[in-house]
């Protein structure tokens, strides 16, 4: 089978995300196990204006991709792999099964926190389109700015105080670049949280992790996932590493992955992949009314491959 699941990271949360999921039994053990751990109702914190603050942010994009999932997964073939992007790199673990889902919450939590303590005031991220990686990297080093995410050849995202940010948006936009500032607070995936970094290797060394069931690909070098070692380093990584996001989309192509389905908010990922590889079919759940749709999409693709 040539199916990839993607899970995405923060920034498309809303207020009816769980809306798809929440009427499957599977999908409401999750959604209940997050209000646990988030101490209020999940759906009604999706609604909240806070959901885009980190503590909130991260438990709540884990539960609602993983509470698609579970609906979804006796539905569903068995993926020929799953990546994840920020935070939903900790959620394809769940899917392939290196952590359970109550795990999974209760580390979105803790990582949101570790990450909300290292994190400088005033900084955050900020989408960079239309300049390729040499130029931008150049723009970086001096405005003291950091590639957080690359997208693709001349998409990518930057992380940092916000001043210097705003200093190398004036630069970038007399280059022609378009820029995009993100509702997410801290400077993920730059040496600024490598405090994070450590503080989650600790947190996750305490942790039950196992060897993946399903293939996962890392988001600081796109690398199979293959024990429960690396998963540990892989996810504390990515804290204070570039996530080459461009290179997992591409070995997950290499690998013979056709068909990707993006669980959980918002259809970024797919946008992202469809534009890489049209070759490919690409469909996110938000982009069907039910999750029955989704899943016979699926199966009507991969018919097709």
């Amino acid at each position: 089978m040539s199916l990839a699941l993607l899970c995405p990271g923060q920034g498309a949360q809303h207020a009816a995300m769980f809306e798809r999921a929440s009427p499957y039994p599977a999908a409401r053990e999750v959604i209940d196990a997050a209000s646990t751990v988030m101490a209020r109702n999940a759906i009604t914190a999706a609604a909240a204006d806070d959901r885009f603050d980190n503590a909130q942010a991260q438990p709540l994009l884990c539960a609602a991709t993983l509470a698609q999932w579970q609906a979804l997964r006796e539905a569903l073939p068995a993926p020929l792999l799953v990546a994840g992007y920020s935070i939903g790199e900790l959620a394809a673990h769940a899917i392939a099964g290196s952590i359970d889902t109550a795990a999974c919450l209760q580390l979105a939590a803790q990582r949101a926190q570790v990450m909300d303590q290292a994190s400088p005031p005033n900084a955050g991220l900020q989408a960079v389109l239309g300049l390729t990686r040499e130029p931008l990297q150049a723009l970086c080093e001096v405005h003291g700015v950091y590639i957080a995410i690359a997208n693709g050849s001349d998409h990518f995202i930057v992380g940092g105080r916000t001043a210097a940010l705003q200093a190398l948006a004036e630069v970038a936009r007399t280059q022609h670049a378009e820029i995009r500032t993100l509702p997410v607070h801290v400077p993920a995936h730059t040496p600024l949280l490598a405090d994070a970094a450590d503080a989650f290797a600790d947190v996750l060394a305490q942790a039950a992790v196992n060897a993946p069931h399903l293939p996962v690909l890392a988001g600081v070098d796109a690398r199979l996932v293959r024990d429960g070692e690396t998963v540990r380093h892989s996810l504390a990584a990515q804290l204070a590493q570039t996530i080459e996001w461009a290179q997992v989309m591409r070995q997950a192509f290499e690998r013979g992955a056709r068909v990707f389905l993006q669980l959980g908010p918002g259809t970024a990922l797919a946008r992202m992949v469809a534009s890489a590889y049209p070759c490919c079919e690409v469909r996110a759940v938000e982009e069907f009314q039910h999750l029955d749709g989704a899943a016979a999409w699926v199966h009507r693709a991969l018919e097709r491959r």
